[in-house]
């Protein structure tokens, strides 16, 4: 019991604590308090600041003490990583898709029908379009959809029934030179045929980037330019060819030089083809020859 008694007195006794001036010893303040009050303001601010720890860990400083957290948001960075580049592989594999079928278009060789992950445009029909072979209407399907036109805009105006092009300025890819046998999409010859003479530089006649650069048994060495608004220029018969597909070409530069490479030639000569959304359109009337 006196024990009891002497640890209550403990807790309970008053004490009395002043504060004085050093130099005079006047009294500036007092403070009145007992041991149970001064516990129970030491167990508060206890748990106080164990509240603000345990806070801090669990929340505030998680990302740095906590090594889920890390592992979780490198989990997170994979998994968006991965999504793109499962969608930077399927574009590829779209436009090698695109690419290998103009290749075909140009070189005369049949193409299969599109798969299921690479829609392809629907086959417009025209009183133009009557007179094309299979092929040639894939041809003008697989570029209503193109997306490379990246380079600085022609202004193109296109009627429903004829195509018009205002303020459209191209370059003649050879100067000074006759034009052989005309623009007929009636016997399958969707270009003109300039006669020249060999290895004479042949120039693009705008800005633009080169979709194929490759050789073909009927076309022999071929370059193919996709221009502003859905315009593709054709050169066929080279001799040689100074551009690969994906170079950039602005208009007049040289690109190729006359040939009388391919089985559908009869000597030196530059087949130059015109398509505007996938149609043929004649050379001879938008370029000074």
């Amino acid at each position: 019991m006196a024990a009891r008694r002497t640890f209550s007195n403990w807790l309970t006794n008053k004490y009395l604590l002043i504060i004085r001036n050093e130099e005079n010893f006047a009294e500036k303040t007092t403070l009145s308090f007992n041991y149970a009050r001064l516990l129970l303001l030491l167990s508060i601010a206890f748990l106080i600041i164990l509240g603000i720890a345990v806070y801090l860990v669990t929340l505030a400083l998680d990302q740095w003490l906590d090594p889920r957290h890390t592992q979780m948001v490198v989990n997170r960075q994979v998994v968006e990583l991965t999504m793109k580049i499962d969608s930077l592989e399927q574009e590829v594999k779209n436009k090698n898709i695109y690419f290998e079928n103009v290749r075909k278009i140009i070189a005369g060789e049949e193409i299969g029908q599109p798969q299921e992950d690479y829609p392809e445009a629907e086959i417009k029909t025209s009183e133009l379009s009557e007179t094309l072979q299979p092929i040639d209407s894939q041809f003008r399907a697989s570029f209503e959809e193109s997306e490379l036109s990246d380079v600085t805009a022609l202004p193109i105006t296109v009627s429903s029934s004829t195509y018009e092009f205002r303020d459209l300025y191209l370059f003649s890819p050879i100067d000074g030179y006759d034009v052989t046998a005309g623009f007929d999409p009636k016997t399958n010859h969707f270009g003109i045929d300039i006669v020249a003479k060999e290895d004479e530089p042949i120039r693009s006649v705008a800005d633009g980037v080169v979709i194929m650069s490759s050789w073909t048994l009927d076309g022999g060495y071929i370059i193919a330019i996709q221009h502003s608004g859905n315009l593709i220029s054709v050169y066929k018969h080279n001799s040689e060819l100074f551009k690969n597909v994906g170079n950039f070409v602005v208009a007049g530069e040289v690109i190729a030089t006359i040939g009388n490479t391919g089985e559908l030639t009869s000597g030196p000569h530059l087949h130059l083809e015109l398509w505007h959304e996938g149609n043929p359109v004649n050379p001879h009337e938008y370029i000074a020859l």
